[in-house]
């Protein structure tokens, strides 16, 4: 059913974009009523506009806190056309009907923001508004409502090729937009007040970005999020559903290592494939970390997505141009480094922006949320249990491996020899056979294990895994402790002189 607007009810805080609107509907005949600044500046756009005082014989009270909440600007807005009775009624009572409502609502998140002065927050929790752009909504069949500054221009456009109407489909679909504004914003507020998840799991995130596809292609694949808050793209094709699983696990990663936290700079690269990191290591140089990051697994690293914390120079981006890769992520590039790096269209180039910030990690699970803490941190303690002390050699080496193994997917063991990992096993049923596979893969680059040390990501329920690494070279452990059978590896590392570390920090990830 078209219906055609005669009145409408504007009281928006962004104005921006609204002009050609208001324009639109003098021009079509329509009656504008309004309040405080939107009225000043419809008016000083010399149009007409009905002040609401004039129609509820109440000034704007409570220092602007009370505007609108009125049965008449309520009445006007949810007064039944088709019902004689609310006809009747607001005949009876002099509601003028009201046909659009534009109304947006106070900028509560910017607030949030950009200031910690509660007050000024609190002032910034919208009541009518909400109120008002709910009740148009639920009157749909006979309003229009808009509670974005976004869709100003939709209405404009449809306005004028329907000569001033709509129909009852147009008008349920932007009722549907402003429940969604209403309910992104009692959220928003919600969060503030309990910002930890107390009855229920809240959530909202807007513009949903449509995927090519999911995790296949018969899938279909949604991303909720604000990418270029963390990422300028300087480069390359459309990130995919995949691109996006592997470089949160990249940005994840790569948080754990801070270039400047020792007295000389020391940069990490890595490389991420299927979100197991597949080559790391921490060098002095970008171009010596990459070097060593890609030597670890030459052969996982073709495809894979790749993150470093230094600026990319010219001379790293030769050595990386010559292998194919997904995406690369730093927080700087060389302008020398990006001509390089463009030659190959397709080839994603994230600036990193800021680090990821999340307090907490959601899976969906059986119909429902799963949600955690981050897991943050490297250890709890540092509890030398095997038969001589770690050397501060192996130290950084274990500090360095244990934070590598945390974002391998359990049961997981790295192999790290001068904070390079030199193998991995990953994903595995056992913890044996992870290690197995991480020795293994260290074979086949040709890495002497002589000197190296192993992080697991869970206790050792065996002293099995560390008789194996000792039997390869390997001479320093670290672990979490917390198996019932701790002493059979700490016998065994106690007898044949072997540094174990007991962290009392388990870093499962499945």
């Amino acid at each position: 059913m078209n219906k055609k607007i005669q009145s409408a009810l504007i009281s928006v805080f962004y104005k921006d974009g609204l002009e050609p609107l208001v324009q639109l509907l003098h021009e079509q005949g329509v009656t504008i009523y309004s309040t405080g600044g939107t009225q000043q500046f419809i008016e000083k756009l010399n149009l007409p506009c009905v002040p609401v005082e004039s129609v509820t014989s109440y000034p704007s009270i409570l220092g602007g806190r009370v505007k609108t909440l009125h049965p008449k600007v309520f009445g006007g807005i949810l007064g039944r056309r088709a019902n004689e009775q609310d006809l009747s009624e607001m005949k009876e009572f002099e509601i003028p009907e009201l046909d659009l409502v534009i109304v947006d609502l106070y900028p509560f998140e910017e607030t949030v923001a950009n200031t910690s002065d509660e007050q000024a927050i609190i002032e910034k929790i919208d009541v009518g508004g909400p109120s008002m752009i709910r009740a148009a909504a639920k009157n749909h069949k006979d309003v229009v409502v808009i509670a974005s500054k976004q869709d100003y221009s939709l209405l404009e456009n449809m306005l004028r090729d329907q000569n001033g109407s709509t129909t009852l489909e147009q008008r349920k679909h932007f009722a549907a937009k402003a429940f969604e504004v209403c309910a992104h914003y009692d959220v928003a507020i919600s969060q503030y007040f309990t910002p930890k998840q107390d009855n229920y799991f809240l959530a909202s995130i807007p513009s949903p970005k449509i995927m090519r596809y999911g995790e296949n292609p018969h899938q279909q694949g949604i991303f909720y999020g604000q990418l270029d808050t963390l990422f300028t793209q300087l480069n390359g094709k459309e990130l995919s559903y995949n691109n996006l699983v592997d470089v949160d696990a990249a940005v994840q990663l790569i948080r754990e290592f801070d270039a400047n936290r020792n007295a000389q700079p020391e940069y990490t690269f890595a490389i991420i494939k299927h979100t197991n990191v597949c080559g790391i290591a921490a060098r002095a140089s970008v171009k010596q970390a990459w070097d060593a990051a890609l030597a670890g697994d030459p052969e996982s690293a073709f495809g894979g997505v790749l993150v470093c914390n230094g600026t990319i120079d010219s001379s790293t981006a030769n050595a990386i141009n010559e292998i194919f890769f997904e995406v690369l992520i730093a927080p700087n590039f060389e302008p020398a480094a990006l001509d390089i790096l463009k030659s190959k269209k397709n080839r994603i180039l994230l600036q990193q922006k800021q680090s990821v910030s999340s307090l907490y990690q959601y899976k969906s699970m059986l119909n429902g949320v799963l949600v955690q803490q981050q897991d943050e941190g490297n250890y709890e303690k540092w509890e030398e249990a095997g038969g001589r002390p770690s050397t501060d050699a192996e130290r950084a080496d274990l500090e360095f491996a244990n934070l590598v193994c945390k974002h391998l997917k359990s049961n997981a063991i790295a192999l790290v020899k001068n904070k390079q990992l030199i193998g991995k096993g990953c994903g595995q049923t056992s913890r044996i056979d992870a290690l197995r596979q991480a020795i293994e893969k260290s074979k086949q680059f040709a890495f002497d294990l002589k000197g190296a040390v192993l992080a697991s990501d869970a206790f050792f329920p065996f002293n099995d895994c560390v008789q194996m690494g000792h039997e390869a070279g390997i001479e320093a452990f670290i672990q979490p402790g917390g198996s019932i059978r701790d002493k059979d590896s700490v016998e065994y590392c106690q007898q044949h002189q072997l540094a174990l570390v007991m962290t009392g920090m388990r870093h499962f990830k499945h």
